[in-house]
Formats: C-alpha cells, sequence, structure tokens
C-alpha cells in the first residue's frame, strides 16, 4: 500500500507530466506555425512520451492500491521568439521535471518506500537522457546561428524521429 503522502506526491506529478504534455504540444504548435514540420514532430513526440510518463505514475498508483486524483492543467506558453528559445525553454522545463522526480526520490527514501524507489529509478535516467537530448539540439541550433540552410537541415533530422510506443 502506498502511503497517502506518496500518493499526494505522485498524483501531483502526474499532473506535473500532463502539464508537460501540454507544453510539449504548445511547442509543437508554434512550429507548425512556423512550418518547421521536422521539430513540430520532435515535440509532437516528446508530448506524447510525457503523457506515456503521466501514465505510468498513474498505473503506479493503482497498483500500489492508491487512490489517483487528476487536477487541472495550467495552460502552456505558446509564444516565443526563435527555434532556439523554444528548446532553452525545453530545457528549462526538463531540468524543472528533473528537480520534481530527485525530490520524489528524496521522499520515497523518507517513507522507506522501497518499491516507490525502485520505480523512481527508471524516470531518474529518463531526465538524464531527456536533458541531454535538449542540450544537443540547443548546441546545433547554437552552432547553425541565424543559416536558415542549417535550420532548415535540423528540421529534417529532427522530423525523423519516431515515437517509441513500446516504451510507454
Amino acid at each position: 500500500m502506498i502511503s497517502k503522502k506518496m500518493q499526494d506526491a505522485v498524483n501531483d506529478q502526474i499532473n506535473a507530466e500532463l502539464y508537460s504534455s501540454y507544453l510539449y504540444l504548445s511547442m509543437a504548435a508554434y512550429f507548425e506555425e512556423k512550418n518547421l514540420r521536422g521539430m513540430a514532430t520532435w515535440m509532437t513526440i516528446q508530448a506524447l512520451e510525457e503523457k506515456g510518463h503521466a501514465m505510468k505514475f498513474y498505473n503506479y498508483i493503482v497498483e500500489r492500491g492508491g487512490r489517483v486524483k487528476l487536477q487541472a492543467i495550467a495552460e502552456p506558453p505558446f509564444e516565443w521568439n526563435s527555434c532556439l528559445d523554444v528548446f532553452k525553454a525545453a530545457l528549462d522545463h526538463e531540468r524543472y521535471v528533473t528537480r520534481r522526480i530527485n525530490d520524489l526520490t528524496e521522499l520515497a527514501m523518507e517513507e522507506k518506500d522501497h518499491a516507490s524507489q525502485i520505480f523512481l529509478q527508471w524516470f531518474v535516467t529518463e531526465q538524464v537522457e531527456e536533458e541531454a537530448n535538449a542540450e544537443e539540439i540547443i548546441n546545433k541550433l547554437e552552432f547553425l546561428s541565424e543559416s536558415k540552410h542549417g535550420v532548415y537541415m535540423l528540421d529534417k533530422e529532427l522530423g525523423a524521429r519516431v515515437y517509441p510506443a513500446e516504451e510507454e
């Protein structure tokens, strides 16, 4: 059985993951408007992954005999100044999520909740990957500066991303 304190924290994380999905979908819409469909695809897949993360937390609460309590999802921003700004915002957001996952892990340790500690290790590893992916794209965009040809090529590269449905 999951403790009330851990249940409440995981429910809050479900909300944060769903917000993440909304944020990335908003970023995808921004790129669609700019006709950067590859970047839009990359962000759409990111949104789907975040929804999958929310469902992992949802299912975890259910499996532990807890009660899922869904909360209102805040409206995400929808305007940015450039592709680089979008990906910098994505990196900032992933760092925020990393802090939240670390806080959940700390809570699981305080509660001596070994099942939650093991469950959360997947997310700890996932956050390392999430931050690294955003940093890599930022580095490429900074290298390209304002090169329209370079942004076009990066857009094509990012558009090749596929959703790994079997992981979610």
